[in-house]
């Protein structure tokens, strides 16, 4: 189960010369701040899988509900970015970020691994792809599936810490997070087939992740 009824998802790389930089301040520094926001529960970062997973890393940050991530002290902080956010953002490459209600989320637990799948999804077909996922979660060594769509209006907003940025994608209209315990049990996990099949629109933008980092609730002082 998620930590929350609301999530920011973020799939962004990173330059190669910035990426020493980039580890020391989203571990130590950006992660924490995140987290340390009242209504924010738990950040994890996770690192692409494999060669064909691009863009290279996903940050999962789980809250309350979406009026957390739409509330004055998210962006008190969107508006007033560190240097160390300002300098390591500016080197983000291929940037998607959602802000995104949490429609389904189901299993025991979170999985070292986990498999992201972006695509789009009319109204009328939610209750089809809601069904997908709950019955993934019963999949073997599953231990978590998440279904998710963004808020396209709070997703577009434009604040201090993205301004001049040209690195950022259009964020998803919906999103699938499937956690396992290894990449393996990840194969054939809602192939686009069975997506399409339910109502859901491509292309399928699939990533397979591991986890790197997780930072749970703490209080931060920038």
């Amino acid at each position: 189960m998620l930590a929350g009824e609301a999530v920011v998802a973020i799939w962004n790389g990173i330059a190669p010369e910035a990426r020493e930089s980039f580890y020391d301040w989203h571990v130590n520094e950006h992660m924490p701040e995140r987290v340390g926001i009242p209504g924010f529960r738990r950040g994890r970062r996770y690192i692409a899988a494999d060669a064909d997973t691009a863009p290279e890393f996903f940050t999962l940050y789980e809250a309350d509900a979406m009026p957390v991530l739409q509330g004055q002290d998210y962006a008190n902080r969107l508006n007033d970015p560190t240097q160390g956010t300002s300098a390591n953002t500016s080197q983000f490459r291929d940037t998607s970020r959602a802000l995104a209600r949490v429609l389904v989320s189901h299993g025991p637990g979170a999985g070292g691994v986990a498999l992201t799948i972006r695509f789009d999804c009319d109204a009328q077909h939610m209750l089809a792809i809601r069904a997908l996922v709950r019955a993934t979660s019963e999949a073997r060594r599953i231990t978590g599936a998440h279904l998710c769509q963004a808020d396209a209006d709070a997703s577009a907003v434009r604040t201090v810490e993205t301004r001049g940025r040209a690195d950022i994608q259009p964020p998803p209209a919906c999103f699938i997070l499937v956690e396992a315990t290894d990449a393996v049990a990840l194969t054939h996990i809602l192939e686009d087939r069975a997506l399409s099949g339910a109502g859901a629109r491509g292309p399928f933008l699939r990533g397979v992740y591991r986890l790197e980092y997780t930072r749970t609730k703490t209080a931060f002082a920038p």
